[in-house]
């Protein structure tokens, strides 16, 4: 299980710079602000109500491509702390790949919502296994398949960066929505950035080698993903911050307007908090007021609409507190 206790943040952000350190690259511009959150208590705010209606207008595609062809695409009241962080492998000894016995698991073939899921109901139906899909699952039981799964349609986003400047790289269509939504909460005085977006593979190697390095594996785990294992390589997820600079990487972010706003919106634009507070023991992962996923208008506002607080059981599925 994940450890209640978050990391102390001078000693992640050292072996977050280090793994860094070792990126190049399009990996590198992702690197830019990984997760280093304080071990303290925080909330996050509630998405309670129904769905605003989607957004309207068709912002037109966004960013400079960098890949290939475009592919188709209850509250809880715990209290917890701490973050997904950022990714690698689970082999401390050398930082050329996972060794044979960490590498992802095969993926259960025909992975499908429960029959009681209301994700049924939805008018499009979308694979849980193609890491090409919008709603492709990954948590500690399901990694992507490929381990090494590169998304084809990379953008750089246009919204404005967070305190690393790098560009924010995602997936098109995540892309294109995350402009619409940035721009809308400016309109409402949030000031929305993005720290960090897709993350490849090797970049989560040398990022989650650092924190082996430091604190060992079982601590890793209770902070970061394994290569493979985030959501930050399907190019569908990323951390946002407060144009104000408070809190990044923090619990108390939750309280600052960009969190605020994205808890009550950012379903009419497709997207997810993913990683809500006290939902650890079904995510796998603590409190991230700041990780939002791409899974498109129709389901995020569908989830938000039924009051769940997590994939997971939205689509009716197990829980994912360890990995399996």
């Amino acid at each position: 299980m994940n450890s209640q206790s978050g990391p102390d943040r001078r000693s992640v952000t050292k072996w977050l710079a280090a793994g860094c350190a070792l990126a190049a690259g399009a990996a590198l511009a992702a690197c830019t602000a990984p997760s280093a959150a304080a071990g303290r208590p925080g909330r996050t705010t509630a998405t309670a109500g129904s769905a605003p209606p989607a957004p309207s207008g068709g912002a037109p595609r966004v960013g400079t491509p960098v890949g290939g062809a475009a592919t188709a695409t209850g509250a809880a009241t715990e209290t917890t702390e701490g973050t997904e962080g950022t990714e690698g492998t689970v082999n401390p000894a050398a930082d050329s790949g996972p060794t044979a016995a960490n590498t992802p698991a095969a993926r259960p073939a025909g992975l499908t919502p429960s029959s009681d899921s209301p994700v049924h109901a939805l008018k499009r139906q979308f694979s849980l296994t193609d890491p090409n899909s919008p709603w492709v699952l990954v948590n500690k039981h399901h990694p992507l398949h490929p381990a090494k799964y590169e998304p084809a349609d990379l953008v750089s986003a246009t919204v404005p960066a967070g305190s690393g400047g790098g560009a924010a790289l995602l997936r098109a269509e995540a892309a294109n929505a995350l402009a619409r939504m940035v721009a809308a909460a400016a309109t409402a005085g949030a000031g929305i950035t993005v720290l960090s977006s897709y993350r490849s593979y090797g970049t989560q190697v040398s990022l989650y080698n650092g924190y082996v390095a430091g604190t060992g594996v079982a601590d890793a785990d209770t902070k970061s993903a394994r290569p493979g294992y985030s959501e930050h390589q399907t190019g569908l997820a990323f951390d946002i911050g407060d144009s104000g600079g408070a809190c990044a990487f923090d619990p108390c972010f939750a309280d600052q307007p960009a969190a605020a706003w994205a808890a009550a919106n950012a379903h009419g634009y497709g997207f997810l908090i993913r990683y809500q507070l006290g939902r650890a023991r079904v995510t796998g992962y603590l409190a991230e007021p700041w990780h939002l996923r791409y899974v498109g208008v129709e389901l995020a506002a569908d989830l938000v609409a039924r009051r769940f607080t997590t994939f997971e059981e939205y689509l009716g599925l197990p829980a994912a507190p360890d990995y399996a």
